[in-house]
């Protein structure tokens, strides 16, 4: 018995040593126009995507964050953008790049391996300006190669601007292909090593285009600029299928050389669709909506046990950090990390290997720009509802189980017990992640509470404070004679030192059978 337990434990440590990791960004691709994705609308052609699905594990429930370079931030540290301080685009002056200091998975697969894997970061790069002095930043952040654009779009997918380990240069190449002809280049050169790589596309991110003949099916379509900006959803199809193409070409190669048996394969979006292509009914990319941050997630490979299976478990892009780790056998990687780094990566390998459910209680999402925007704010969601505050105030509470299109805000109604009870946890895991108390409103959910007890003061000199539950609707002012003295969305405070003193209401739109009377003091 004691020989067979050494040679099974021989065994699983020689796989672990020969497995490689793929990591398969597709830029702005949310879940609408994926066939096997329960929300579909209409659909572009993914077969190769499709046969990853068919061989591994798909999560139908994971979560990113809105836009592009936190997303691959918090991929990259397994940290949410609140610490790293990355909540918008890299693009201009005033942007928060990320900072050379912070510990990412190629540096730990660097050190935990002692330099024995190999690792390349093929395609966008969006986490720092290409400045001169900076071209070399995907190098230091720990990829052994880099080849790809730093900016968020591409000018044009035939002409553009690639930097190679810091040297820039002028590609003619259609992008999509030659971010695979990079790829499957630089794997050849490491046959004999353990890898790691993370292929960006920029596909199927605008500009919107028609891809060469060889790479799509509807061949019939013209390619005009004119057919482009009438039709941006045909060509968006036509982009995703090209992508697809190519993600064949490199699991056809890999399986040429014997690789693919010893690779797991990570596929997501990392982000949801351009708002000129949405299927969507709320928003798109850029918003805290299902639409910004619901995105395809898939994972196959040979540590899949019991492939073809669909989890409705809870994830979120930042658990790509750990779980790529774990994949590669470093489940003690936390020791490697100083104690000031906090991590929010969870590792969702148990689910994978099909030992587990679920690997979190609740996923968490944000956007915080450069300049402040009226989507900025935060999420989180747990197995049936979500709760949205936006940095204006306000907040959005849906019920996903009954209300997956997020068409039905629950704070200004009366709460259910369960509604309640969710409403609660959320708000306070939301306030024990950020350390700030201001996500939990005693006063939602219940229109039987007096709004005359929550509007103060009363009577008042020049500003009166609203509730938190309050912010956003539409409110009228009135004075004693009935006439409409003020009109527009509720505010934190609304400042009323222009009107005379006398006696004034105050009607809400959602509360019309209440109203505030108010005195203005002389």
């Amino acid at each position: 018995m004691r020989i067979l337990f050494i040679l099974l434990a021989f065994l699983t440590n020689t796989l672990i040593g020969q497995r490689n990791v793929i990591v398969i960004i597709a830029d702005d691709l949310g879940t609408d126009y994926l066939g096997f994705y329960e929300n579909h609308g209409d659909t572009a052609k993914m077969p190769n995507v499709r046969k990853l699905a068919s061989k591994g594990v798909r999560f139908s429930q994971a979560w990113t964050n809105p836009v592009c370079s936190p997303t691959r931030a918090a991929m990259l540290t397994g940290r949410y953008g609140f610490r790293t301080g990355v909540g918008d685009v890299v693009a201009g002056a005033g942007s928060v790049e990320l900072d050379t200091s912070e510990k990412t998975l190629p540096k730990l697969l660097k050190s935990l391996s002692k330099n024995t894997i190999k690792t390349a970061n093929i395609g966008k790069w969006h986490l720092s300006l290409a400045k001169p002095s900076q071209l070399q930043y995907p190098n230091y952040f720990g990829f052994d190669h880099y080849a790809g654009n730093f900016s968020g779009a591409l000018a044009s997918f035939t002409n553009w601007s690639k930097v190679t380990n810091g040297v820039s240069s002028t590609s003619t190449n259609y992008a999509t292909t030659e971010q695979v002809n990079d790829a499957l280049s630089w794997i050849k050169s490491n046959q004999s090593n353990q890898k790691f790589l993370w292929l960006a596309f920029n596909a199927p991110h605008t500009p919107f285009h028609l891809p060469p003949s060889n790479l799509h099916s509807n061949n019939s379509l013209p390619g005009t600029t004119a057919h482009i900006n009438a039709n941006p959803k045909l060509y968006f199809k036509e982009m995703v299928e090209a992508m697809d193409t190519e993600i064949g070409r490199l699991l056809d190669s890999l399986d040429k050389w014997n690789m693919l048996m010893q690779t797991d394969i990570i596929f997501i979006g990392d982000n949801g669709d351009d708002a000129q292509v949405n299927q969507g009914k709320n928003s798109s990319k850029g918003t805290l909506y299902q639409e910004g941050i619901h995105v395809p997630m898939i994972v196959s490979g040979p540590s899949v046990i019991n492939s073809n299976r669909v989890s409705h478990a809870l994830v979120n892009t930042t658990d790509v950090f750990a779980t790529v780790l774990d994949l590669f056998g470093y489940s003690q990687w936390a020791s490697s990390i100083p104690s000031s780094k906090i991590v929010d990566s969870k590792s969702f390998i148990s689910i994978v290997q099909n030992q587990s459910t679920k690997s979190r209680d609740w996923v968490f999402a944000e956007i915080f720009k450069t300049t402040p925007g009226t989507n900025d704010g935060k999420a989180m969601r747990n197995a049936t509802h979500k709760l949205v505050d936006l940095d204006d105030g306000t907040q959005r509470f849906f019920n996903l189980l009954k209300d997956s299109l997020e068409q039905n805000n629950l704070i200004s109604q009366q709460f259910s017990s369960d509604d309640g009870q969710n409403y609660s946890y959320l708000c306070q895991e939301l306030a024990k992640l950020t350390g700030n108390n201001r996500f939990c409103d005693d006063h939602v959910g219940s229109q039987s509470l007096s709004l005359e007890n929550n509007i103060y003061p009363n009577p008042f000199e020049t500003i009166i404070h609203f509730p938190q539950h309050l912010v956003g609707q539409k409110v009228r002012v009135m004075n004693a004679i009935g006439l409409l003295v003020f009109e527009g969305q509720c505010a934190p405070e609304l400042d009323l030192s222009l009107l005379p003193s006398g006696i004034y209401q105050i009607h809400f739109a959602d509360f019309a059978k209440e109203k505030i009377v108010l005195m203005k003091k002389e």
